[in-house]
């Protein structure tokens, strides 16, 4: 039973990311809109390793040119991450504007700003492209605002450093260079 349960888990995970998946060659020439609306369960399909869920809407905005696809995306939202400080789980608002170049190639690859896909099958799968934007789009230090955290974390986190910072400076003997320093600095 259990393991049908993990098969049905693991087929509604894979169907749910089957609407980020664009036929390039369907597309009719001009522009086409496609919009998302995010939710946890997107977060959790695509195993996201930094983002635990939010709440975001996407809008993609594909112009279809001679020889290449450009995709213009618009994200606007919010997702919840660890806070670095207290490790309690927070709000970071997102809002992010990126554009991607797509053309048609033989093998599948990609760099910083254009993705080449398969001429046989077409298709472009938007699912991770999106999260790598959004996960781009969060600050390298995500905290609280202050007051925010969770205070016995930071009481157990000053108590902490306070023990290692005054253990360090007991067990570790002055490098005589500085010693003498300090004391021509007590001489002026």
């Amino acid at each position: 039973m259990l393991v049908l349960k993990n098969i049905r888990n693991f087929a509604a995970r894979m169907c749910s990311l089957e609407r980020f998946k664009i036929d390039l060659k369907g597309l009719q020439p001009g522009e086409t809109v496609v919009e998302y609306s995010l939710g946890d369960d997107y977060f959790e399909a695509i195993e996201a390793p930094e983002v635990k869920s939010g709440a975001l809407h996407v809008s993609v905005a594909i112009r279809r040119q001679t020889g290449f696809f450009e995709l213009l995306f618009h994200t606007s939202g919010m997702v919840v991450v660890p806070c670095d400080l207290c490790l309690d789980d927070m709000e970071q608002p997102i809002e992010t504007d990126n554009r991607l170049v797509a053309k048609f190639g033989d093998a599948d690859s990609e760099d910083d700003e254009v993705v080449m896909v398969s001429e046989d099958e077409g298709i472009l799968d938007l699912s991770w492209l999106i999260y790598e934007f959004v996960a781009l789009a969060i600050p390298i230090r995500h905290v609280h605002a202050p007051g925010k955290c969770n205070a016995a974390m930071i009481r157990a986190l000053e108590e902490h450093s306070s023990d290692r910072s005054s253990d360090e400076e007991s067990t570790k003997p002055i490098d005589p260079r500085w010693e003498a320093l300090k004391e021509l600095r007590g001489k002026s």
